[in-house]
Order: C-alpha cells, then sequence, then structure tokens
C-alpha cells in the first residue's frame, strides 16, 4: 500500500513539473518569471556613490520622478512599460557591470513632493502601476525599443529620424490636439540680457534643432537647457533691450506624451492602447524571453 501511495505521489510530482521541464528544454534555464525578473538586484549610483538595491525599488523612484502619480492608471501603467524598457536596455548594454545612473526619488524626496498623508497613497499607485505590467517591456523586431516620453508636447510628437539622426520607423510624427488645452502649454521667458540669438533650423514638428550665439552655433536641446526652458519649441524675440522666448510644450517632444496619455487614459484607452498609439509597429513582450542579463556587455 505505501509503495502504492509513493507511486502516485511521484506522478503528481512529474506532472506538476513537466510544464516547467518543457519551458527549460525550449527556452533554456535562463528564463525566470516575471516577478523574479523585477525584483532582481541593480547597483545604482546615487551620486554620492554606489548602492544595490530591488529593481522595483529603484524603478519605482524613477516612476515617481518622471510623471504625477495622480495620472490615470493605464496611463501609469504606459510609463511604467517605457521605464522597464529604457532601464533593462541600460542593462542588457552594461552587463554584469551595469551601474544605473538614472534619477530617482527615494522615500525622503518623494514624502516631500507629496506630503507624509499623501506618500502611502502615491507609492501604491506606481507600485501597482509596476506590479500589473510585471516583466512586460516595449519591443520592435524582437529587440528592446527606444522609449523617450516627456510631459507636453506642442501639439503633436518629433519625427526620430530628426532628431537622432537615424530611422527609427516606431518613433514618428503623432498628432496630440489635447495637449493644446493644457495650462502649461505657452509659455515665455525674457532674458534681461540683449543676447545676440537666432533660431536658425526647426524640424517638420516645429521644435528648435540648431540655434545661432554670437558666432557659434548650438542644438535646441542646448539652448533649452542653458536657459532653463520648458521646451525646445521656441521662438525668440528682441524686445526694448531684452531677449523674450516663448515656449509651446514641455519636454524634448520625442516619444510618448504624458499629457496626452493621461486624457486617453481618462477616456478609456487601456495602457496598451496609448503604447500603441506613440510607439506603432511596437509589441509587448516579456522581458525575460528577449534579455539575457547574465552576459558580459
Amino acid at each position: 500500500m505505501w509503495q502504492r501511495v509513493k507511486k502516485l505521489g511521484c506522478y503528481l510530482l512529474i506532472i506538476l513539473l513537466l510544464p516547467y521541464v518543457v519551458t527549460v528544454f525550449l527556452n533554456g534555464p535562463g528564463l525566470v518569471s516575471s516577478s523574479q525578473v523585477d525584483s532582481a538586484g541593480v547597483r545604482v549610483n546615487t551620486g554620492e556613490g554606489e548602492v544595490e538595491m530591488s529593481l522595483e525599488e529603484y524603478c519605482i523612484g524613477v516612476l515617481a520622478r518622471a510623471i504625477p502619480a495622480n495620472y490615470e492608471e493605464e496611463a501609469l501603467k504606459a510609463q511604467a512599460v517605457l521605464v522597464r524598457t529604457d532601464i533593462y536596455g541600460k542593462l542588457q548594454e552594461g552587463g554584469t557591470n551595469a551601474v544605473l545612473e538614472e534619477a530617482f526619488w527615494d522615500k525622503e524626496e518623494m514624502e516631500e513632493a507629496w506630503g507624509l498623508a499623501g506618500y502611502r497613497a502615491s507609492y501604491k499607485r506606481l507600485e501597482r502601476a509596476w506590479k500589473e505590467t510585471g516583466g512586460q517591456v516595449l519591443t520592435y523586431e524582437g529587440a528592446l525599443a527606444r522609449t523617450p516620453f516627456f510631459r507636453l508636447s506642442n501639439g503633436s510628437t518629433r519625427d526620430g529620424k530628426e532628431v537622432l539622426g537615424e530611422d527609427c520607423p516606431y518613433l514618428k510624427i503623432v498628432d496630440c490636439p489635447l495637449d493644446m488645452e493644457a495650462v502649461e502649454q505657452l509659455q515665455t521667458v525674457t532674458l534681461e540680457e540683449d543676447l545676440d540669438a537666432e533660431v536658425e533650423k526647426v524640424d517638420t514638428a516645429g521644435y528648435v534643432l540648431s540655434v545661432r550665439v554670437g558666432e557659434e552655433t548650438v542644438s535646441g536641446e542646448e539652448f533649452r537647457e542653458a536657459y532653463h526652458l520648458a521646451s525646445s519649441c521656441f521662438t525668440l524675440q528682441k524686445y526694448e533691450g531684452t531677449l523674450r522666448i516663448t515656449t509651446r510644450g514641455v519636454g524634448h517632444g520625442l516619444g510618448m506624451s504624458q499629457y496626452t496619455a493621461g486624457k486617453m487614459a481618462e477616456e478609456g484607452s487601456t495602457f496598451e492602447e496609448i503604447l500603441t498609439y506613440f510607439f506603432p509597429g511596437t509589441a509587448l513582450q516579456e522581458v525575460a524571453q528577449i534579455v539575457d542579463l547574465g552576459k558580459e556587455g
């Protein structure tokens, strides 16, 4: 009788383990679950030195810094996929020696931004967005896609080839008419100095590619950063010994507009639909199926 029970137990164990054995046979032992992947440890440069933390904790900190936590959940999920894709791209490139440099918020910074009362609820929203998209990344033709994002466009996103200098079939101009309604759409900065500057070249979407400053030429992004402008879509106007700069949108304009993503989510779009809209031709995949982090970069 005991022998029959043992035999039955063995058969049940084999049946339970069979799916795992088949998976390992087909995909190799490197394939792990999404929860295991997202809970892996990573090295992070905090500016004050390197620390080790879980990928989940780090990426939720990146999310907290990147997007308002009160956005609709489907928009937060879309943002979580973009962050995960970008971070795994850096890990894949750096291999076992990768040290992540992307700025993130720690608990103290989150409490400062959200207040002690709002911290718990805001963190939970971001944590839920991270977990409910567990292990999913954006890919193009089987490889990790580039996943840029920004707060608010000037009415449309930019063409990747014009910005990056190389063809990116999934980074094309996408209309964002709802962005035009945002309070932050138009902003004006006045430089008290009579700066000799002139916009030389803009791209198809109206973002500045190059600016002449004196005898030098700088990119629109360099000019934006130097003068702390809201956007790299701007015009210059001399006015009574000053330079008036009017910007449209917030950010660099390439990839996903968070504002439109939020509005799409409010209207019922899923995070999959949001990502398809901003990154046409891409697909969602489990990161464990395409990234081998055990290899040297």
